[in-house]
């Protein structure tokens, strides 16, 4: 006999049988509102792209096949009825789609939505709720340009609402928890997954079929057990109020591009990146961002025409030494320290809208 979802979770999700009055957050106040909430509750905004978090699958035992996407906004706070015993919350649906179609236009996008959010008196946090494929890229992206020391927080899930063991809830219920909480406060924006309170800077998929699947060489920066957040470094790398960049300034991103290194390459996936318009090419090496001793002459040839070098490492940990395997002075390279190449890609094309230098973006790579 085929197996069916457990009642009270698609009930609430996919049946649609709820009150309206349920699914309805708390209205907004006006703008300028400084008036703490009655409740005494913190007030969090959760905005909504879509992703796992909002998926559903046909079976209960699906957990790695489902359609992303599916679940709004409202129904998803109404399936945690948790949430309302630690905030006021209402959502937002920024949009409905699995993270991997995310484009640079929707990163704009999103960060002004969050920017305009945490300059209101009645915001005291916001949760982004992503699919994990590109959440990394999306934290990293806040992280630089919404200028705030309100608590952002992103909070994703391995696997659909539907199913067996789903994460998605306490992942959700974390994420406004922490939202909340006045410790969370200027460290920058945040992912709360699996327990974890982790860098949105720093954190990075590595699994792709389990729940733990987010990790930081770094480590975590705390974590949220039954309702109360404990922490135990902070980050230091600059971004919020003391980032230089600034999403109300940003309208576009240049385009970057990112190569992945290998042995027996070819220039042409390099040539062809410049030819469709990429002004930055990270370079994904080997080892301590490794170039290929026949491929150098193509780097160089490319950025004597103007476009930026980026060494990076296709090695999970670790970070690339300047000068070391490659003379970056010499030829006028950069080295993406310890960012992985997706993130590398991130600052690279923010770092862009500012400055065309080298030593400005070596220097801006040192920093964030």
């Amino acid at each position: 006999m085929r197996r069916t979802a457990p009642a009270t979770l698609l009930a609430l999700i996919l049946a649609g049988s709820l009150p309206a009055a349920a699914l309805e957050g708390p209205a907004p106040a006006a703008p300028g509102t400084t008036a703490p909430a009655a409740s005494g509750k913190p007030r969090i905004v959760i905005v909504a792209t879509g992703g796992t978090i909002a998926g559903a699958g046909a079976d209960a035992a699906n957990s790695a096949t489902y359609q992303a996407a599916k679940v709004p906004v409202d129904k998803l706070i109404a399936a945690v009825p948790a949430i309302a015993g630690v905030a006021e919350v209402r959502g937002e649906q920024a949009f409905q789609i699995a993270s991997e179609s995310f484009t640079n236009a929707q990163l704009i996008q999103l960060a002004k939505q969050v920017s305009a959010l945490v300059k209101r008196d009645d915001v005291d946090g916001v949760v982004v709720t992503h699919g994990t494929d590109t959440v990394e890229e999306t934290a990293y992206f806040l992280d630089l340009v919404v200028k705030t020391d309100k608590p952002i927080v992103m909070v994703a899930s391995m696997r659909p609402s539907t199913a067996i063991s789903a994460d998605g809830a306490l992942n959700l219920l974390d994420a406004v928890v922490v939202a909340g909480a006045r410790d969370a406060r200027a460290k920058g924006v945040l992912l709360t997954m699996n327990d974890e309170i982790q860098a949105g800077r720093d954190s990075t998929k590595r699994v792709n079929i389990k729940p733990s699947a987010f990790f930081s060489q770094w480590g975590p920066l705390g974590m949220v057990v039954e309702g109360k957040t404990y922490w135990f470094r902070a980050p230091v790398k600059r971004h919020g109020t003391t980032s230089e960049f600034d999403i109300d300034t940003i309208d576009a991103l240049p385009d970057v591009a990112i190569v992945y290194g290998s042995g027996n390459m070819h220039p042409e996936p390099y040539t062809t990146a410049v030819a469709g318009g990429a002004k930055a090419i990270i370079h994904a090496g080997t080892g301590n961002g490794s170039v290929a001793g026949y491929l150098v002459d193509t780097l160089k040839d490319l950025r004597s025409k103007g476009v930026q070098i980026i060494r990076s490492s296709r090695v999970g940990d670790g970070f690339v030494l300047r000068n070391a395997e490659q003379p970056d002075d010499k030829y006028d390279w950069v080295v993406a320290h310890d960012l992985n190449p997706q993130k590398a890609k991130i600052l690279a094309a923010v770092a862009l809208t500012k400055t065309q230098d080298s030593k400005e973006l070596q220097r801006i790579f040192w920093e964030y």
